[in-house]
């Protein structure tokens, strides 16, 4: 068993009374243990700005970003014990936000567009195909969500 500690922090400079009205910032930061700290904010696209910051963070971005880290990061060990060098891997990510049954917004679905470059001869679209659906098996983060995770072109 590992543990894993991201600690969040929030403090707000508003009035009482702002804050009860609801204007206050939800800048924020997360902090890892390896001694990054990162920006955090709700989407603008839920807080409208100035209560939000668009350059920040949002969960949702990072919930996407890690469902994607983790499909590499297991795609990239999967080919290594399979034989096959990769060379670069890059994922432009989409997590699409629906309403569920009780109407609550939630991430329903995110697709993943990996470009590789293989470092040599690249295996066939089966291969790939199938170390795509073993990475998606074996990926911590997939194994923790009920949201769908759909790996589309290009490879």
């Amino acid at each position: 068993m590992t543990e894993h500690l991201a600690t969040i922090r929030w403090s707000s400079a508003a009035s009482a009374q702002e804050f009860i009205q609801g204007r206050y910032s939800r800048e924020h930061t997360w902090s890892f243990d390896g001694g990054i700290m990162v920006p955090a904010s709700p989407s603008p696209l839920v807080v409208p700005a100035p209560w939000s910051n668009p350059v920040n963070v949002d969960p949702e971005e990072a919930f996407i970003a890690a469902v994607s880290s983790c499909h590499m990061l297991t795609f990239l060990w999967l080919a290594s014990k399979a034989g096959h060098a990769v060379q670069s891997y890059d994922d432009d990510a989409v997590g699409v936000m629906t309403k569920n049954e009780k109407r609550v917004p939630w991430v329903s679905h995110i697709t993943l567009r990996p470009r590789i470059v293989w470092d040599g001869e690249a295996p066939s679209p089966n291969e790939i195909d199938h170390l795509h659906h073993e990475a998606h098996e074996q990926c911590f983060i997939a194994n923790s969500i009920k949201t769908e995770v759909i790996v589309a072109e290009p490879r």
